[in-house]
């Protein structure tokens, strides 16, 4: 029998904390907890959690902070970031420091266990394959580049995902849920905007300059890549 995939839970909340450490073991994962930014960078240091779930407003160091730091030194942890929904711009910081996922505040446990397992599902272990050319878009999956008209693309790791997945199947047009099963690995229904969060990223970053769109909505179906 394998060993339990290993989850850091971050918050500076002792009962939040409580609750979920007990709540994620009866659920099959071993748990280890820190109160605070800088202790959950050392977990991660010391002990390399398979999966973190992060609070995004904690003291000194915030869950921004925490998922910027881990990024900027190459570790690509799956990160699930929590926030109050009075805090939207929290969560949308920690999505583009480059987290992975986000759940609001209150939420039912069963769907943060459905999300960790999906990140988890999401790992890397394939033999990264060609080039991808979309019109003026170059994407590398080995390098996990993109150059757009020659130009550098700076992307998250979760961000080039998305990518990857709209041009591989440029001209296709992708559901919100076919996206969420390919890019995110869900396989549960989920009431959330992430998609078109991310999105909205890419949108941004590949028409910074006026560039034209590439990534298309199709009005009550979902997305399209086409050429420029």
């Amino acid at each position: 029998m394998s060993a339990p995939a290993t989850v850091l839970v971050v918050d500076d909340d002792e009962d939040v904390l409580a609750s979920l450490r007990r709540g994620l073991r009866l659920s099959g994962f071993a748990v280890l907890t820190a109160t605070d930014g800088h202790g959950a960078l050392a977990v991660v240091d010391q002990q390399r959690p398979d999966a973190m779930v992060l609070d995004m407003n904690m003291p000194v160091l915030d869950g921004t902070g925490v998922v910027t730091a881990l990024r900027e030194a190459g570790d690509d942890i799956p990160i699930c970031v929590l926030s109050a929904r009075s805090t939207v711009g929290d969560r949308i910081a920690g999505l583009e420091a480059g987290a992975d996922d986000y759940l609001t505040k209150p939420f039912v446990l069963a769907e943060l266990v459905a999300r960790i397992k999906a990140m988890l599902r999401r790992r890397p272990g394939g033999v990264p394959s060609a080039t991808v050319r979309v019109g003026d878009l170059e994407l590398d999956p080995a390098g996990r580049r993109v150059h757009l008209r020659g130009i550098p693309v700076e992307l998250t790791k979760r961000e080039f995902e998305l990518l990857e997945v709209l041009a591989r199947n440029a001209g296709i047009v992708l559901s919100r849920d076919r996206l969420l099963s390919l890019v995110w690995g869900y396989d549960f229904d989920s009431d959330t905007n992430v998609v078109d969060v991310f999105v909205g990223y890419l949108r941004r970053k590949l028409e910074s300059g006026g560039a034209p769109r590439l990534v298309h909505t199709v009005r009550g179906v979902g997305f399209v890549m086409r050429e420029s």
